[in-house]
């Protein structure tokens, strides 16, 4: 039986894609490098690591990857905290949700000290039973880890749980843990159609996802057909 939903929060919740690109720019600017935006294909979805260690290469850093982490959070912080907006119709299907019973829990590649005063700011820490940030894994997406912590927080087992992602790092980690998956593509940046093998569900919208979860209620075998 499903009985929670667990959220990315990065491009699923908060609008934040567009902003990352600004954030590593001013990241990579630190240590000389003039960035526009060209690899942001390349680290969405992903760990802080992970990213960072992308840009090292990329761009022949030899700064120590914590420290590039540290201040990538610390600049992350400051976006969250007073720019990145949300996605439309977010509040709305978080109540809907609610109202049906649902077990709600967000679990994200950002740290906890952007991820957390987003959710302050725009009222939606109260939804959520369970917060799980990057730092509080040692492996990040597309590893299992965030997804499997988020339901061992819940109590939950990996069959009761239905992931919401926007990034196929985020899908593969979903996958791994033996969860399914629901992906909205933000196809601003990316190809839906990437999507149609690897994620259970393919949806255009959140607006979709309580339609979906009333459909898998229903279904007598929980698999419906792919939207």
């Amino acid at each position: 039986m499903l009985s929670a939903v667990i959220f990315d929060l990065d491009g699923v919740l908060a609008d934040s894609e567009p902003w990352w690109s600004q954030i590593d720019a001013k990241l990579l600017g630190k240590y000389g490098v003039t960035y526009r935006g060209e690899y942001h294909q390349n680290v969405v979805g992903v760990s802080y690591r992970l990213a960072v260690e992308f840009y090292k290469k990329a761009f022949g850093l030899s700064v120590p990857t914590e420290e590039m982490m540290r201040r990538r959070g610390a600049i992350a912080t400051e976006f969250f905290a007073n720019l990145v907006g949300l996605f439309a119709n977010v509040k709305e299907v978080l109540e809907e949700l609610r109202q049906m019973r649902r077990r709600l829990a967000v679990a994200t590649s950002s740290v906890s000290t952007s991820a957390r005063p987003f959710l302050d700011r725009h009222e939606l820490t109260r939804c959520f039973e369970v917060i799980v940030a990057g730092e509080e894994v040692e492996r990040g997406k597309p590893a299992p880890d965030i997804y499997l912590r988020a339901a061992d927080k819940l109590g939950l087992t990996a069959d009761a749980c239905l992931v919401v992602e926007d990034a196929l790092p985020g899908v593969a980690a979903a996958k791994a843990a033996k969860m399914r998956v629901v992906a909205i593509p933000d196809r601003r940046f990316v190809d839906p159609r990437e999507y149609d093998k690897k994620a259970d569900y393919v949806l255009g919208s959140l607006k979709e996802l309580p339609t979906l979860i009333r459909a898998l209620a229903s279904s007598s075998n929980g698999t419906p057909q792919r939207g």
